[in-house]
């Protein structure tokens, strides 16, 4: 295929101009896949929760998601393959399933992206004060915490996409210290278990009602989080070169990179602690901290700390990044208020007022955390919009597929003949852990918190999908599609090129 056709001639055929500018390489693409799902976040965001459900069983349950979402991920990197246009999933399902689903799902990825922002803010918040003080952090405190974090990757994204890869890369150095070098240095020189552990919950059962395992299954609804971002280079496939080529192979390669990371600290952290029945009572609040300071000795903290927060500021700039792309591509079809102003690319060549806006409204996910311990909520909030997106991106596509509307042979990325078989695995694993997430748990939800919090993913996506909807009915966004933005180029128009 010809390259500068593909890169600079194939968005007029959907009906677009190149507004964006084409810097990134396949390892810049790479680099912000690997950002943004982050081995570092996504561990440390679950190993609590999973050793309170679990035991050190719960790694278990990282190794049946990620084979679930490696399904996901190989239908993912074949439709981005074959519509190498910024805007993802409301990309797909509007050609694949009509304009109002489109709209629909945009909307829910939308909301989700944003959650997970907050969420990576909220987190990283805890390690922001470590580094600046070992007293006890208020609700208050770590809000604010939070908000820092947020401007910061603001700050960064608004200079322009350079800098941005620059920061990236950054991460994945400290990802790897992190993750790898610190796991492999205590498999070799901290391991005080071996491999049987990992079939023992330690008593777990008991969070789950002496169920050991409705333990598990609530361990997987949590470790879901660990695996969501790959799409995120979906979102610059009209800033990549080669982009049929280069976002699916980012795509994949950064999703087993990390899920790997995540298997290697996992065991690596559980053979290292040396009482994990404290993970399980809750005793030992961070079991990853806890291990690595032991392991390594008091003097090992801040370095560590330092590092681990290189890997989540770099993880919160991409999410703002893919975001900001998502926004701009959502408004640049008008299927937005204010979209105009939503569609403006500055000097810098960046949709600048779609990653103000959605950072402000990130920070203001963040007073959530002024209700105690948020955590379990914005994992979960954040899981349920994202497996809701992927269920219903892996079901269109399946349909599309099956009826003959959608015929992956035009990316350079094709899975053949087990194409239709993959997809129906995907669906099938995303209709249990969609509704898995979902389920209202009070065990996920604060100590103290009202039935509102337990059954919060089912009522803020329920309020998301009738506002939505409202949204549709009354001001009929997918007829604002113009003539000149047409469904999909046909079979025999790309032939012809």
């Amino acid at each position: 295929m010809d390259h500068n056709r593909t890169d600079a001639g194939e968005l007029a055929e959907y009906g677009y101009e190149q507004e964006l500018r084409r810097t990134l390489s396949a390892w810049a693409v790479f680099a912000l896949g690997f950002a943004t799902i982050s081995p570092v976040v996504g561990i440390y965001a679950v190993v609590q929760l999973g050793f309170v459900f679990a035991g050190p069983a719960w790694i278990w349950a990282v190794v049946v998601a990620f084979l679930g979402q490696l399904l996901v991920a190989t239908v993912y990197a074949e439709l981005s393959s074959q519509f190498p246009i910024t805007g993802g999933v409301y990309q797909w399902v509007r050609r694949l399933g009509g304009p109002r689903l489109g709209w629909l799902v945009g909307w829910i990825y939308l909301a989700s992206a944003v959650a997970s922002l907050t969420t990576v803010a909220y987190l990283g918040a805890s390690w922001l004060h470590m580094l600046v003080s070992d007293s006890e952090l208020s609700p208050a405190a770590h809000v604010l915490l939070g908000v820092v974090f947020i401007a910061v990757a603001l700050g960064i994204n608004l200079l322009g996409v350079n800098p941005v890869k620059h920061f990236l890369n950054a991460g994945i150095v400290a990802e790897g210290v992190a993750s790898i070098a610190v796991s492999v240095f205590l498999l070799l020189f901290a391991r005080h278990h071996g491999f049987s552990i990992l079939f023992d919950t330690l008593g777990s059962a008991s969070a789950s009602g002496g169920s050991a395992a409705a333990g598990f299954v609530t361990c997987l609804a949590v470790a879901g989080w660990a695996f969501l971002g790959f799409d995120a280079t979906t979102q610059v496939a009209e800033e990549a070169e080669q982009p049929r080529r280069s976002v699916p192979r980012a795509l994949l390669r950064s999703y087993v990179f990390v899920a790997f990371t995540v298997l290697l600290t996992s065991i690596a952290v559980t053979f290292a602690l040396r009482r994990p029945e404290d993970a399980v009572s809750g005793k030992t609040v961070d079991p990853v901290f806890e291990a690595v300071t032991q392991g390594l000795g008091g003097w090992s903290e801040k370095p560590f700390i330092v590092v681990v927060l290189i890997a989540f500021f770099a993880c919160a700039i991409s999410i703002q990044t893919y975001i900001g792309r998502a926004v701009y591509a959502f408004a640049r079809d008008r299927q937005l208020p204010c979209s105009t102003q939503l569609a403006k690319v500055g000097d810098r060549q960046i949709p600048w007022v779609s990653l103000t806006v959605t950072a402000v409204l990130a920070g203001l996910g963040l007073l959530l955390g002024f209700n105690g311990n948020a955590a379990a909520t914005l994992i979960s909030f954040g899981s349920g919009g994202f497996y809701f997106v992927f269920l219903t991106v892996a079901l269109v596509a399946l349909i599309a597929r099956l009826r003959g509307r959608w015929n992956p042979s035009e990316g350079d990325f094709r899975l053949g003949r087990t194409g239709p078989v993959i997809n129906v695995l995907a669906v099938a694993w995303l209709l249990f852990e969609a509704v898995n997430i979902a389920w209202p748990r009070a065990e996920l939800a604060p100590p103290s918190g009202s039935w509102i919090q337990v059954w919060a993913v089912v009522l803020v996506f329920s309020a998301l999908l009738v506002l939505g909807l409202a949204y549709v009915v009354a001001a009929r966004p997918h007829t604002r599609l113009a003539a000149d933005l047409p469904t999909v180029p046909s079979t025999e128009e790309v032939k012809a090129h």
